[in-house]
């Protein structure tokens, strides 16, 4: 059950003028489930994206960023398989998905941007997915963003949308997007698939730019369980069907709308991460790098001792001291470390507060969301994450998998 995340609404999600989108059951991995995803762009629409930095990337992966060159038509998303460990032929089927949607939509294979999650190593079922490409098409138009979301998930249990409004100087423009992602979630970036789309005008050079700093404070900063998946994406689309961007204000402000709905995409990731029952906002404070805060955080995150005690409701602090002093931080003086649970100090000076009481600690730390914070006392920088706990729920989702 995912902590404290409604459904999406879907009148609550705005259509982007030049994005249409069109779902099918196509029985990719199990029958009866939405699990293919067809997008129409407009022409002109500016496309941006950052993707996986795992080395056995995906040949959907692969094929996307080659294809980010060109004029960009269409998406499409598959799940249930996702075509990874693949090989040569893993990226001759992505290519006959493209050469199957760009027939469809009579654009080049070139202009269709692929993108596939799910089981890694097994053979992408192209057949099923050339014979549901009729529905989807069939099924494109602006409003389907709800039916979307759910067309792309895998083992989340609710879809993830949200829609956010930019005031530029010459119009309000729409912002709304998609992900999905429940486990494998780690930076550069996770097992998730995230679309974002406007009807803002904007450079690609302008939007790429936007999309990777926005990825840098969303998906870039979240952690479920540490592993780096192989089929990562962020993709942002600017149709230019509604207002120009056409100052540094203006692009300031579509920005902070993108990252906006970015950030509440990836924190519903780890509000849905695999067996989550806490929400953990983890700060680091007074590093002298966010680099330096960012390693620190990501120690407290991916500790296994640490996500157990989250699950548990356990104030067992030492936990979190561990990982602190084993995140590779040089010359850091423990002796001046302070150490938070929202607001209650629970350890000064690198020791246990003499004021703490461990029923303080369990208090906020039962608690469905909590924040960790730690001081470390040696520079201004900071660095904020989120994360979720470890669950005997975790185990036994990934240990069926594929059951």
């Amino acid at each position: 059950m995912a902590v404290n995340l409604p459904a999406p609404d879907p009148a609550q999600l705005h259509a982007v003028h030049g994005v249409e989108l069109g779902v099918a059951r196509a029985g990719i991995r199990k029958p009866g489930r939405k699990d293919l995803l067809v997008v129409r762009l407009a022409p002109g629409t500016a496309v941006a994206g950052v993707f996986t930095r795992n080395r056995f990337c995906a040949a959907p992966v692969v094929l996307a960023k080659a294809h980010l060159r060109h004029a960009v038509r269409a998406l499409v998303v598959n799940t249930g398989n996702a075509n990874a460990g693949t090989g040569r032929d893993g990226l001759r089927r992505a290519r006959a998905v493209c050469e199957a949607v760009a027939a469809r939509l009579d654009c080049r294979p070139q202009q269709v941007l692929p993108f596939s999650t799910g089981v890694i190593m097994e053979p992408l079922p192209v057949e099923r997915i050339v014979a549901g490409l009729p529905a989807a098409v069939g099924d494109l138009r602006a409003g389907n963003w709800a039916s979307a979301a759910e067309a792309i998930m895998t083992t989340d249990t609710v879809p993830k949308a949200v829609s956010r409004k930019a005031r530029l100087s010459s119009g309000e423009a729409t912002v709304t997007g998609i992900a999905k992602g429940s486990g494998m979630i780690r930076p550069d970036m996770a097992t998730m698939l995230g679309f974002v789309a406007t009807d803002a005008a904007v450079s690609k050079a302008v939007l790429q730019r936007i999309t990777r700093s926005a990825a840098d404070r969303s998906f870039n900063a979240i952690t479920v369980d540490g592993d780096t998946s192989t089929n990562d994406a962020f993709v942002c689309l600017a149709t230019g069907k509604g207002p120009v961007a056409r100052s540094k204000k203006d692009v300031d402000a579509l920005g902070a709308a993108v990252a906006e709905v970015a950030q509440v995409l990836a924190q519903a990731i780890v509000r849905d991460g695999e067996g989550a029952t806490k929400f953990v906002t983890v700060r680091v404070e007074g590093g002298r790098s966010a680099a330096e805060c960012r390693k620190v955080a990501y120690a407290i995150a991916h500790s296994p001792l640490v996500k157990t005690a989250f699950f548990a409701g356990d104030p067992n602090l030492g936990r979190i001291l561990a990982a602190i002093g084993n995140a590779g931080v040089a010359g850091l003086d423990t002796s001046k470390v302070d150490l938070y649970i929202d607001a209650v100090r629970v350890a000064r000076g690198g020791g246990r507060d003499p004021a703490y009481r461990e029923e303080q600690g369990a208090t906020a730390m039962k608690k469905p969301e909590f924040l960790v914070r730690a001081v470390l006392r040696r520079g201004k920088a900071a660095a904020t994450l989120w994360t979720c706990d470890l669950s005997y729920d975790y185990v036994k989702i990934n240990a069926e998998y594929r059951s």
